[in-house]
């Protein structure tokens, strides 16, 4: 994108963020809900489609440009991005990585527009940070694919229109190899969606279990045609590793709205007759806060330029997102301290940021897996033993 258009789109983005959707906070926080009129101006903006091409309607943003984005929608609640991130990421994604011409034509412009909101569907009970064991099966019968299975914690699927389905459609093949990933409309016979969970935090950001009983789609519905079949695995890595540098991104402007929140409270609270921004120990807490921010916003940049130069598409989202999500935990943590008693109570920002952190070092891949993909890309052989 010309850089002066950016330029525009990420004020009016701020703008957008900080005037209208801050306000709403605690509302979207105590309902469990974003607002229909804050879903309609998204759409208008085109945050449906920032991170998908040009051609199909979306804004065609490089990565280095999504992340200075999604440090703006961080500086709010997560469940704002969350209402068209997997729009944006691993689930449009998928048709740009994976499907064919026709899939694309069909599905990304009603995406881009958030006509269509599109769910991830890889994690199920027991395939979670491993998705190559999953169990979800998917049989041809006729000119039909017939799916059964179960899965877990799947992001707007309460709402979504199509969901990106993966199944094991070759039961004989290694365990990264034999998966497919199907289009499942939303209402096909057999597909139920559970109620919507109950998290910690992240409220307004509906996730549910989705269940599989005789799901009938046509031979059209594999993601890549023929092509495709049995590559669902390798393309829900490359949509993960691009997911991975988004999420560290968003991370990266909580992390920001938390040194503010400290900042703003240790200027204006008042205890023993002085400002609680005079105590040094105060001080030191905002001054680490500062610190890895700054350090954490730089390794995302960093992470973005290696991903859109392909110098670095495994190793740097890892690194990104283990180092951010721990960070912004501290971050959080440290803010709560600054707070005292008020930063555990609810209506209280730092309180609610705090809850909405910590899924962070869960999802895109625990802090764990991060650990062990960084590890044995660097050790090679030697990680084997």
């Amino acid at each position: 994108m010309d850089a002066a258009d950016f330029s525009d789109v990420l004020s009016e983005v701020r703008r957008f963020v900080r005037d209208r959707v801050v306000p709403l906070e605690a509302e979207i926080d105590e309902k469990d809900e974003m607002p229909a009129d804050i879903r309609e101006a998204a759409k208008k903006m085109g945050l449906f489609g920032f991170a998908l091409p040009e051609e199909y309607g979306g804004l065609g943003l490089s990565m280095y440009e999504e992340t200075q984005l999604m440090f703006e929608l961080g500086y709010t609640t997560p469940s704002l991005r969350s209402m068209f991130g997997t729009n944006n990421g691993i689930a449009g994604h998928v048709l740009m990585v994976g499907g064919t011409e026709e899939q694309k034509a069909q599905w990304l412009p009603r995406i881009a527009s958030g006509e269509v909101l599109a769910s991830f569907a890889l994690t199920e009970p027991d395939a979670g940070s491993d998705p190559s064991t999953l169990t979800t099966k998917a049989y041809l019968d006729g000119d039909e694919w017939v799916l059964n299975g179960a899965k877990r914690y799947i992001t707007n699927a309460p709402l979504a229109d199509v969901f990106m389905v993966f199944a094991r459609t070759d039961p004989d093949a290694p365990r990264t190899r034999g998966i497919s990933t199907f289009l499942v409309p939303a209402g096909a016979p057999g597909l139920t969606v559970a109620p919507r969970d109950h998290k910690m935090g992240q409220l307004g950001a509906w996730t549910a279990d989705v269940y599989f009983d005789d799901v009938r789609v046509p031979a059209s519905a594999v993601v890549g045609g023929a092509d495709g079949l049995n590559r669902g695995f390798s393309t829900a890595m490359g949509c993960i590793a691009h997911g991975r540098v988004h999420i560290s991104a968003l991370m990266v402007g909580m992390a920001e709205r938390l040194v503010d929140e400290s900042v703003a409270y240790a200027s204006t609270r008042r205890q023993s007759g002085r400002l609680i921004g005079s105590f040094q120990l105060v001080q030191g807490l905002i001054a680490d806060s500062q610190t890895d921010y700054y350090a954490g916003r730089a390794t995302v940049l960093e992470a973005a330029r290696a991903f859109d130069a392909g110098t670095d598409t495994k190793v740097g989202p890892s690194c990104a997102k283990y180092f951010a999500s721990e960070m912004v935990c501290r971050v959080a943590d440290r803010a709560v301290q600054v707070h005292g008693g008020a930063g555990y109570m609810r209506g209280v920002a730092v309180e609610r940021f705090y809850r909405d952190a910590r899924l962070f070092r869960i999802y895109e891949g625990t802090s764990q897996i991060q650990q062990v993909i960084i590890a044995k890309a660097l050790l090679g052989e030697a990680a084997r033993g």
